[in-house]
Formats: structure tokens, sequence, C-alpha cells
């Protein structure tokens, strides 16, 4: 089975980060794909308190407990951040979709053995039928 069907056929925790309170942003509609599949999806920006009465957190520190996997919704900017702290927190997974993805993050996914999922939506995923997940690295 591949790392992307593995993650998403079972339930895991997911950190959203960029996670965002408008139904019209990458953010909430990556919250809310992974809710609808079985997934515990924690919210995480400094904007916000609560996204549809979820609490929402300001960083990956500040979570009740570790997720399985991170999820960026935020610019490609701000990965090596999100990355450094993937690395401090012994989180696993760092899945960085099209257009979030730096080099840098890369780089530091590497030095701490942190496992980089890039160039696939994890929405895009999601639609379609479970039996292709497999298709996917």
């Amino acid at each position: 089975m591949s790392l992307i069907a593995s993650l998403l056929q079972t339930s895991h925790t997911f950190a959203v980060v960029g996670a965002s309170q408008d139904p019209s942003k990458y953010g909430n509609e990556l919250l809310q794909a992974l809710k609808a599949h079985g997934h515990n999806a924690i919210p995480v920006n400094p904007k916000y308190k609560a996204i549809d009465d979820q609490a929402c957190y300001c960083s990956l520190a500040d979570l009740p407990h570790i997720p399985d996997v991170v999820v960026t919704a935020a610019p490609a900017s701000a990965s090596a951040k999100i990355a450094e702290a993937c690395g401090i927190l012994e989180i696993p997974y760092f899945w960085m979709p099209p257009g979030t993805e730096s080099s840098e993050a890369l780089e530091i996914c590497h030095m701490n053995n942190i496992v980089a999922i890039h160039g696939f939506c994890p929405i895009f995923v999601l639609k379609l039928p479970r039996e292709r997940w497999h298709e996917y690295p």
C-alpha cells in the first residue's frame, strides 16, 4: 500500500496549518475534507480562536497532543518554519500540497527524518475513488 493511501484509509490526526474560517479558502476546504473522511483534523492558525466551533491553535507547539501528520495550507514561504516545528516536535509526516512546498522545507525534513509528502493535493486524492489512492506514493 502506498504511503498516501495508508495515511488516508485509516483514521489519523492531521494538524492543518493555515486552516481558515472562510469556506472559500483552501485551508477551510482541506480541514473539512479531512474531517469528512473520518480524520481528526485540528486547525492551526494564530488568526483564530476557533473554526466551526472547534478550537484553533496558534502553533504546532500549542497542540494538546502530537498529530500523526501536519498538512499545510500556508504559503511556501512558511513551510521551512513549519518543517522546523515538525522536527522539534518529532512529527513523522509533513504534507505540502502543490504551491506550499519549498526546497528549504524539504531539506529540513530530510535532516530531521520527517517523511515529506509533496506534489499531491490531499483534497484531490480524497475525491478519487479509494481504489485509486494506491496510485500515489
